[in-house]
């Protein structure tokens, strides 16, 4: 038996640990491979060591990333077409008496996947997937099944195509289990931890990645629990945390068993393993602040699972930890956890492995077939390879051309981080006030009682920051416009607008934007800067001047009223409008901060 993991993190090397662990308990011999081997020793620590620097530096490049690969049409193909050239190193891992191979990293999968199209791997291939949100690339043509925690994450699989899938639950060592009275006691005085003291563990994966140093200090300020704060190998944020004196910070755990068993709630940023074994110790988990990309996938898919909850704001953070600690919330989550742990996801590969080698005649084996040489199907000639390489060249230019421009745009329209209100019963109106606008005391509470939201651009800023100053204080949603009309972005002014205009707006009101106006004419670029500032995209529906009467709407629009033409923006008018519009029917005006997703 062959497991292929990848030293990315943590995650996929200690489920693969645990799966070689029980398959020789089941009586295979196991081989452990690390995927970056495969790809040799210059470009897999390079990738390894671009992945950290990206987390930790410029986590909106992985926001990008992800939400690149994440789109339709060519991404997992582009892995593929890339790695091609490593699919004889992979083949080599196998010995010839090799029954099956289970993978805990994608990447692998997609490899995997293309050696069983080919007939060049003739035993089962099987990929465990670690995360309960599932991305595009981790479904591959060839792969035999999937193995995934919950029905939340089967789902997520087969709308992207996966077929044979199997819900087998996570994966965990046993050391982690619920804490008697005792072992709590114990593990308390092992780390040096208040006896008395309620206890919140913050955990940022084995890299410390994310914005632990934030989360910490709002922990902590609640006074619900003290942090207790695993750095990981991440040395310069312990030495931090120990000079702010917030909490209990510790660097590397070797016992983290030991550790969950001190503490009274998991917080944690990218729902990777280590959720997933507080759950096996009887710990309610939160998911706050968590890093782009897989983080925030994670965190949806946890929270609809009903295993974890999403803390999305702040405001929510003190009340929601208290339920998690002594209140309903946390016991329903205990048991929803816990019964994750019900079966044996190696059980149901070994069923596999023992049906397959029934088929071919032989039980207990594969048919008696070994993974075979790698190679092409007859003889190509040069000229042909070197024509091949110039289209697949082309064709994946094509493809990331497509995906970054015209495929951003489409996936944006149709809701990926966008506010899509949908079949909502709801309208929602946005205000966009110019330099020349002038609110009033009385036109904000009008703004108020509507549960508008107000549009603030850069030049509103620049020319107006008495106004920025009250309407950030005035309890509105606003909404970030960039540069303003026509909200275009451009290669650098436009963007830089928009993060500059995010970044006054919390200076002037002490809270972040959370939604950013668009025109809908975006890139990849765009889609990250948004993800980086954690905004959701908003296109409007309709576009009106001030003063002038909405036309005829529908539930779930978002209407944009311009303020350019006049200087009170003809708020009464406009509004009065939308009064007639709704009254007496099933809609009514509601607040777009209801879409923050």
């Amino acid at each position: 038996m062959v497991v292929i993991t990848a030293s990315v993190g943590a995650g996929h090397d200690g489920a693969a640990v645990e799966w070689a662990r029980r398959l020789r308990d089941h009586g295979f011999e196991v081989d452990i491979h690390d995927f970056l081997t495969v790809l040799g020793r210059i470009l897999g620590e390079s990738m390894r060591d671009a992945y950290e620097t990206v987390l930790h530096r410029v986590p909106w490049v992985y926001a990008l990333l992800f939400r690149l690969t994440a789109l339709p049409h060519g991404a997992a193909m582009l892995a593929r077409n890339l790695m091609t050239p490593f699919l004889s190193k992979l083949g080599a891992l196998f010995p010839p008496d090799t029954v099956a191979v289970v993978t805990t990293y994608p990447m692998a999968g997609q490899l995997l996947g293309k050696l069983r199209r080919r007939g060049a791997l003739a035993v089962p291939a099987f990929t465990f997937l670690t995360d309960f949100s599932v991305h595009r690339l981790c479904v591959a043509p060839g792969i035999d099944a999937y193995y995934v925690l919950h029905a939340v994450s089967a789902a997520q699989a087969r709308a992207l195509g996966a077929t044979e899938v199997v819900i087998t639950g996570p994966l965990v060592s046993g050391r982690f289990r619920p804490a008697s009275a005792a072992d709590r006691r114990l593990a308390r005085e092992r780390f040096g931890l208040p006896a008395g003291e309620r206890l919140a563990l913050l955990v940022a994966g084995s890299w410390g990645v994310g914005d632990v140093e934030h989360a910490a200090t709002e922990i902590a300020a609640t006074g619900v629990a003290m942090p207790v704060v695993v750095c990981g190998r991440n040395t310069a944020l312990r030495e931090r945390l120990d000079e702010a004196g917030l909490g209990c910070p510790l660097g590397w755990v070797e016992d983290m068993p030991a550790l969950m068993q001190a503490v009274d709630v998991l917080v944690e940023n990218a729902g990777g393993l280590t959720s997933l074994e507080a759950m096996a110790c009887g710990l309610p988990v939160a998911s706050y602040r968590p890093i782009p990309g897989h983080g925030r996938t994670n965190a949806a898919a946890l929270d609809e699972a009903g295993v974890s909850t999403w803390i999305r704001t702040p405001s929510e953070l003190r009340a929601t930890l208290a339920e998690l600690v002594e209140g309903p919330r946390g016991r329903r989550q205990r048991a929803a956890g816990l019964a994750l742990f019900a079966a044996d996801p190696t059980a149901v590969a070994v069923q596999a492995i023992e049906g397959a080698g029934r088929r071919d005649g032989h039980p207990g084996t594969v048919g008696g077939r070994t993974a075979a040489v790698i190679g092409r199907k007859g003889p190509l000639a040069a000229g042909n390879r070197w024509a091949r390489r110039v289209v697949v060249a082309v064709a994946t230019a094509v493809v990331v051309g497509w995906n970054m421009t015209v495929g951003t745009q489409l996936a944006v329209a149709h809701g990926f981080d966008a506010a899509r209100p949908g079949g909502r019963g709801e309208v929602f109106v946005i205000v966009h006030p110019g330099p020349e606008t002038s609110l009033d005391p009385a036109a904000v509470r009008l703004l108020q009682a509507r549960q508008v939201a107000v549009a603030v651009d850069a030049p509103l800023l620049h020319h107006r920051p008495d106004l920025a100053r009250t309407l950030a204080a005035s309890g509105l949603t606003l909404v970030n416009a960039g540069g303003g009309p026509p909200y275009r972005t451009g290669i650098v002014g436009g963007r830089s607008a928009i993060r500059h205009t995010a970044a006054a707006v919390q200076r002037v009101g002490g809270r972040p934007l959370e939604f950013y106006l668009s025109n809908g004419d975006l890139d990849a670029v765009d889609l990250g800067t948004a993800a980086y500032l954690h905004e959701t995209i908003v296109l409007p529906n309709q576009h009106v001047s001030g003063g002038s009467l909405i036309p005829s709407l529908r539930q779930g629009e978002i209407v944009l009223v311009e303020c350019a033409q006049r200087p009170d923006c003809g708020l009464a008018t406009t509004l009065a409008g939308l009064d007639r519009q709704t009254a007496g029917q099933p809609m009514r005006v509601g607040s777009l901060a209801e879409l923050r997703g």
